[in-house]
Order: structure tokens, then sequence, then C-alpha cells
């Protein structure tokens, strides 16, 4: 039998790394969004134009990933990944007319796709796929709100250049990358405990995946806007910084109830219960944002933010034993997030407002929880069911 090289220590802790900056515009997209309107002069519909295309990019990058992965060097594919977006990202230090930047994040948003997925690939490759993606998420939390505290504070070069030092920073420990993955051998496969039989295992993934896009529609159009839409509810700028940076911290609690409630009762039902929560507690912000609602509704959506995360990706983990399906995570949440942002523009674009934002994002919401629940009940007589 085989060893696994991406089980060690040295790959974990670059892929992990890795995850952090690649989603970096993702997590950090309130207080980006705010700077391209005060600082480049560019419009709330404009915001959401520019950052479906960085987080579309993402997208397109991952599935490039995905498709290229098994047969290219993974240190190349991170090399070229970190090449596009430092490229992309220096442009931005000079370009600043907003057809320009439009595209200029679209390729900034491609490259890092390409370098995020290779790491996410990574995390999935390892023998524990899920502990793996547990602590990216841990991760995520601290990340969070590091950027929420610190980006702030910087202009929007100074933003620009944070990316580009944070991909380049990468290159010193690319001997830590595995350069290939090693398949699993016949008598791994039919030992793991949660294989399902090969019907479930094919179908399993990939409504996975839609599922993901669906609730990052969600996501991307929530966190894109909130910092704007609360600005204009005329809720103090001061709060509002304090309410992103605590809640970013919180996620953290989420991440541990998340793995204890799933040892105990699967995926299915919490994941499920998460998604109608989360529903109600974007869907709350339509019928006005006051500071008390802000606070309830942004660290709900970050605690419960994790909660998906924790079960959708150890979902498709669980029954994707080589690990082919972990490249286009990202893929899925970058088309959530291009569509989410493209389609809160629009509806403000129409003059419909806020309310009508926010409803959007709990009717994505539920629609998540339909596609689960339609999961869980077709697993519902299937033996294997207590891992989801």
């Amino acid at each position: 039998m085989s060893t696994n090289p991406f089980d060690n220590p040295r790959s974990l802790i670059l892929s992990l790394y890795m995850t952090l900056v690649g989603y970096g515009v993702l997590v950090g997209i309130p207080v980006i969004s705010t700077a391209w309107v005060t600082l480049l002069g560019f419009t709330e519909v404009q915001v959401g134009r520019v950052a479906g295309a960085d987080l579309g990019g993402l997208s397109a990058g991952a599935v490039f990933a995905a498709i290229v992965i098994a047969k290219l060097n993974r240190r190349g594919l991170i090399l070229l990944g970190a090449a596009i977006a430092v490229t992309a990202n220096g442009l931005c230090l000079y370009i600043v007319d907003y057809e320009s930047v439009l595209w200029l994040r679209l390729m900034a948003g491609f490259g890092s796709g390409i370098y995020t997925a290779t790491a996410v690939a990574a995390l999935g490759a390892r023998s524990n796929p899920a502990f793996a993606y547990n602590m990216m998420l841990f991760a995520f939390a601290f990340s969070q709100a590091a950027e929420m505290q610190v980006l702030p504070l910087l202009s929007m070069n100074g933003i620009y250049w944070v990316f580009i030092v944070c991909f380049l920073l990468t290159l010193p420990f690319l001997s830590w990358a595995p350069a290939y993955a090693v398949e699993p051998d016949q008598e791994t496969v039919l030992q793991q405990p949660t294989a399902l039989p090969p019907p479930l295992a094919t179908y399993l993934p990939w409504l996975g995946l839609a599922a993901i896009f669906v609730t990052y529609i969600n996501i991307g159009a929530y966190w894109t806007y909130i910092e704007l839409a609360a600005l204009n509810a005329s809720i103090a700028p001061d709060w509002i910084n304090q309410v992103l940076v605590w809640s970013s911290l919180c996620s953290i609690v989420g991440c541990l109830v998340a793995t204890l409630l799933s040892d105990r009762f699967g995926l299915g039902r919490p994941l499920m219960v998460t998604l109608a929560m989360m529903s109600l507690m974007v869907g709350m912000l339509a019928f006005g944002i006051t500071d008390t609602k802000l606070l309830m509704s942004v660290f709900s959506f970050n605690v419960l933010w994790i909660f998906i995360d924790v079960y959708q990706m150890s979902t498709v983990a669980n029954v994707d034993l080589t690990g082919k399906f972990a490249a286009l995570m990202p893929g899925a949440q970058g088309l959530g997030q291009i569509v989410g942002p493209n389609l809160a523009a629009s509806l403000l674009g129409e003059q419909l407002g806020y309310p009508a934002v926010f409803m959007m994002c709990a009717s994505a919401a539920v629609i998540g929880l339909a596609i689960y629940a339609v999961l869980y009940l077709k697993l519902a007589g299937n033996r294997t069911r207590s891992s989801i």
C-alpha cells in the first residue's frame, strides 16, 4: 500500500495557507466592496458586477484546475495561478476605470481559482479530508476577522498589495506541495467504511456541488452588500465594523458545534435546519435594518455559514473517494458568488432596493434546503445514510 504524500504535515500547512489566500477576496468582500465605492467611486450596481467578476473568475479557474489537475504538475499549477493573480492585482494598482477593473478582477479571480482549487484538492486528497476541511474553516474564522479589522485601514492599493504579497509568500515553500496525486489502490477503496454503492457515489457529489452553488448565491449576495446596505440604512460605520469583526470570530463556535452535531446526527438533518435558520436570519433584513437586527443577522450569518460549509464539504468528501470532485468545490462556490452579486446588482438597478436583495438571499437558502431534503429522502432507505 503506497504512502499518501498529502498526509504530510507540511502539505497540510501549505494547503491551509493557500486556501486562506485564495479565498481572501471572498471573505473580505464587504470591506472591499465598500472600498470600491468610497475610494474608486463605483456605483452599488457596478460593485455587484465587479465582485461577481472576481468571484466568477474563481469559479472558472477552479473548473480549469479540476480538468487538468490529474495530468499536470501541481506545483506548476500553483505557480500559474499565483502569477496570473499577482499580475492582475498589480495592474489594478495603476488602472482604476470601471471597465478595465471589471476584466482585471475576472483575471485575478481566474488565477486565484487555479491556486485555490489546487489547495482544496490537496486537502481532499488526504486520508481524512473531512478533518482537513474542518481545519480550513477554523482558520477562516481568524483570517476573516483579521481582514475585517485590517483592510478598512488600507488604501485601495494597500488592499491589492496585501493580496500580491500573500500570493508571493507561497513561492519559497512550493516544494511542500506534492507534485502529483497517488491514486488509491483497490484494497484501500474497498476498505473505506463510508463508501456508498456506485450509483449513489456518482450521483451524490454532483448534487452536493449543485447545492453548494445555490447556497453560495445567498452567501455571495449577502456578504457583498451587507456593509453597503447597513450604511444605506444610516447605521454608524464604527458599529458596522465592530459587528463584522467580532461576528467573524464567532465562526469558530459554528465550526465546533457543527462538528459535534454531525458526529451525533450525521450531516443531512443539521444542514437542513441550518439552511432554514439562515433563510430567516438574512430575510429579516428585508423588513428594515436597525443596530440590533444587523447584529443578530450578521452574527447568525457567520455562524451558520460555517455550519453550512462544514456539512456541504464533508458530504462531498464522504462520497468522493478519489478526491476528483474536491477541486470543483471552489468552482461551485465561485459560480454562486458570481450569480448572487449580479442578481443583487440587477435588483438594485431596477430600483427595488435592499429589501428585494435580502428576500432573494432568503429564497436561495430555501432552494438549497429543498435540494438537501430531496437528497436526504433519496438516501433514507440506504443503510449507509448514518454518515449523511
